[in-house]
């Protein structure tokens, strides 16, 4: 069994269902880039990820967001220090490989954007000084459904940044049951593989062979947002960007990997599609009121354009 499928495996071990979950989370990972995971309180999206960091040995922060959280409590923040009469640079906890923003959408737009230079530049500027984040580096964000009180729905610019966005259901009645029984006798995990190896295994990922058909195939969809149908058109105020293009490419390439493929086939894309759009296509308030989502876009777009 390869290194990726024994990553899997031993997330299981703790995270009873949720396996497109488990595979989103890879995929970003693989692909270098950043996962918004949104569900109701209570459904192990914090566990998820906390598991992941230490099957993937990776350093590991939680930052809580709360309405009076300020940047520098994300960055850090330059000190005076009397007894060399000096400023110091205090870390904050961005430096880590895989950081996780619990419930981003709880902290206003201000704080928020503290992460966008992290999240695309990979470095963090407190004061005068820049820092370059370790490698590798991840955000992992989880949200509440924008329904519920108190919470701030995330930027444009923002939302652009995270590759995929995860959704995050209930499980079954069986499922609820083994994580019943699970309480009693919680298992151990192992640690699967090191900083190094998951480098290059982001390395092989690169590697990952997509016909230029299937690029093209990628960026009609994206272009299909901004251009879509008559069907659609009344209902899109915004399609996504070049950004979504490139994010596409690679989850797709990420997504063959975990089937321990070398190539990228049209399911590998028409599968992760909806994660890499649904949070870059802005509906308007037409779409709302005839309660059409972007999920139901995405479909209708793939239903649309002509497989390779």
């Amino acid at each position: 069994m390869d290194k990726i499928q024994l990553i899997k495996k031993e997330i299981q071990k703790i995270i009873i269902g949720h396996e497109k979950l488990i595979d989103s989370m890879l995929i970003a990972l693989l692909a270098n880039g950043h996962i918004l995971i949104e569900g109701v309180p209570g459904v192990a999206k914090t566990t998820a990820i906390k598991t992941l960091a230490k099957v993937c040995d990776l350093d590991f922060n939680r930052i809580q967001f709360t309405p009076d959280l300020l940047p520098s409590d994300i960055t850090g923040v330059e000190i005076y220090n009397p007894k060399t009469n000096e400023f110091q640079i205090k870390k904050g906890p961005i430096f880590a490989n895989l950081v996780l923003a619990d419930e981003i959408n709880r902290a206003p737009a201000k704080v928020q954007s503290a992460l966008l230079e992290a999240m695309q530049e990979r470095q963090v500027t407190i004061s005068d000084t820049t820092f370059k984040l370790p490698s590798p580096f991840m955000v992992l964000a989880t949200q509440n459904p924008i329904e519920q009180e108190g919470t701030y729905p995330l930027p444009e610019a923002q939302l652009d940044r995270f590759m995929l966005k995860a959704i995050v259901g209930y499980n079954s009645i069986e499922e609820e049951v083994k994580i019943i029984h699970m309480l009693n006798s919680k298992p151990e995990i192992k640690t699967i593989l090191n900083q190094e190896e998951l480098l290059e295994l982001q390395k092989k990922q690169k590697l990952i062979h997509i016909d230029e058909e299937l690029i093209k195939y990628i960026a009609t969809i994206v272009h299909f947002t901004r251009n879509p149908s008559e069907e659609l058109k009344e209902y899109i105020e915004f399609g996504a960007s070049p950004r979504a293009t490139i994010s596409l490419v690679e989850a797709s390439k990420a997504n063959a990997m975990i089937k321990n493929k070398n190539y990228v086939t049209p399911l590998d894309i028409i599968e992760i599609a909806p994660e890499v759009l649904r949070h870059r296509i802005i509906l308007n308030y037409k779409a709302e009121a005839d309660e059409i989502t972007t999920d139901y876009v995405i479909k209708k777009i793939l239903e649309t354009i002509p497989i390779p």
